[in-house]
């Protein structure tokens, strides 16, 4: 599989694309003006309590409170942490109003809900995810070779031992890495966080404590790998920040950076403007000639698997299969390139030879192990549907480059010509009886006045008759479909 990271850096934002194959898999973008919190360590204030939510609402120095839920908090006595014992707190017991800790961003705000929080805080370096104050010791699950993680365990555990009361996950970039270059990402963590402590004191609540590292090296921590067959960026200032982070904490890499100098956009030479633009859509096309509708709404988001033009060859039952296959990849790439998460409910072409159903759920899961966010699925339901989790930790693509169609109001619909030209009748008929006006004049849409000219002169000319008053009409430009007014002259 050939993967390689495009990097488009603008003074407003930084984009970057992930193509596998030739195919856009993943987006994501920070714009300069409104970066993403997720990793970020605030001095935050406790300014409301709320027992029956087990929650409580944190002031960080945004503009709404953040959410802190009584499970995300670690207990502490003196300033000591506790171990954990298995149950929560009632919240009351652990945080009172007025008091001031220390806060990891877990989760940004997402539509009208403020940013999630927690006080187990982690940070995450190259090979290993440092939690201070934890003992735990875990290794990702991808690293399958069960000497390696043993490898790995032993080189951490040497390093920073049980007693020391710290934990760590040891990352999947960590496989097959010498003890030094380990060894040195524990040195730089501890540094790292002695640092952090300090800056705590010294910072006043509502601030800062700590700022994660920026999209573009972020994605050097977290992506860059030997199977990543290059990385090219189109700014020169970005690729040589770049080349020093990579010289100072991933040499090994350091071929697989790439400046772009060309004329052409760099987006533009691999179809990523396209894709993005395609990825806004309901509709997606898929090869076989069928299609998928995606909704996002506030609880949930729904996919709708049609065959469309899709005949196939053999029969209806393999029509269907083959449709829903290929649907159950092509998903997998939305909620990825979509970045949708939450409930996600999928409306497969309804199957009835269980091991087809077998094999697209199959099909599903296995799609979803390149997904770097953690996923859960279910079977398939008696109505036929898949109900699945995906982790969401930042806005979808839909929310961070559109906002709320002002017409609609993000209903998606509107009222038709005629029913506003009902409605305005009716309006007349309320404004002629409740005032003594000599006329009245309509200000509408081109849409609904030429309707009113057209289809509806007749009902318009009787309406006349009936209030016994004139009805000018006027056409106001600026106006939405559903916009009317209706003036006394």
């Amino acid at each position: 599989m050939s993967e390689e990271i495009l990097v488009n850096v603008t003074p407003q934002e930084t984009r970057v694309a992930v193509v596998e194959n030739g195919v856009l898999q993943e987006v994501f973008i920070e714009r300069s003006n409104r970066r993403g919190l997720v990793g970020n360590i605030y001095k935050g204030r406790v300014c409301r309590v709320l027992p029956g939510m087990q929650a409580a609402f944190v002031d960080i120095g945004l503009e709404r409170a953040a959410f802190l839920h009584a499970s995300d908090i670690i207990p502490e006595v003196n300033g000591e942490r506790l171990e954990p014992s298995g149950q929560t707190e009632p919240i009351s017991q652990l945080l009172h109003e007025g008091k001031t800790l220390a806060v990891q961003v877990i989760k940004d705000p997402l539509g009208t809900k403020g940013a999630r929080l927690t006080t187990h805080i982690t940070i995450p370096a190259r090979y290993l995810v440092f939690m201070p104050g934890e003992k735990n010791l875990g290794v990702s699950q991808k690293i399958e070779d069960e000497t390696e993680r043993q490898r790995l365990k032993d080189i951490v555990l040497s390093l920073d031992g049980e007693q020391s009361g710290n934990g760590y996950i040891i990352r999947t970039a960590a496989e097959g890495v010498d003890e030094e270059a380990i060894t040195k990402e524990v040195e730089f963590l501890h540094k790292l966080w002695e640092s952090i402590q300090e800056r705590s004191i010294s910072v006043e609540p509502g601030n800062v404590i700590h700022e994660d590292l920026p999209l573009t090296l972020r994605v050097l921590r977290d992506l860059l790998d030997t199977e990543v067959e290059k990385m090219r960026i189109d700014s020169r200032e970005t690729y040589q920040r770049v080349e020093r982070f990579v010289e100072r904490f991933i040499p090994e890499l350091r071929e697989h950076i790439e400046y772009y100098p060309g004329e052409r956009p760099l987006f533009d030479l691999y179809g990523v403007e396209d894709e993005i633009q395609k990825a806004l859509d309901r509709k997606v096309q898929l090869k076989s000639g069928g299609h998928m509708v995606i909704d996002q709404t506030e609880a949930m988001t729904t996919i709708d698997v049609n065959t469309g033009a899709y005949v196939g060859h053999r029969n209806l039952e393999e029509t269907i299969f083959k449709t829903n296959l290929e649907a159950a990849q092509a998903i997998v790439r939305q909620l990825r390139l979509r970045n949708l998460g939450g409930i996600i409910i999928i409306d497969f072409i309804d199957m009835t030879v269980d091991e087809h159903k077998r094999k697209v759920l199959r099909a599903l899961e296995k799609s979803l192990e390149k997904d770097h966010a953690k996923t859960y699925i279910s079977e398939v339901s008696n109505l036929g549907l898949v109900q699945m989790t995906r982790k969401r930790t930042r806005e979808s693509l839909e929310h961070v480059l559109c906002e709320t169609c002002p017409v609609c109001a993000g209903r998606g619909t509107i009222k038709s010509a005629e029913t506003v030209c009902y409605e305005l009748f009716r309006e007349l008929i309320r404004e002629a009886r409740q005032f003594d006006a000599g006329e009245l004049l309509v200000l509408a849409s081109q849409e609904v006045v030429d309707r009113l000219l057209d289809e509806q002169s007749t009902s318009l000319a009787e309406l006349e008759t009936f209030i016994g008053k004139p009805i000018r009409l006027q056409v106001e430009s600026l106006y939405a479909q559903e916009q009317y007014d209706v003036v006394l002259m």
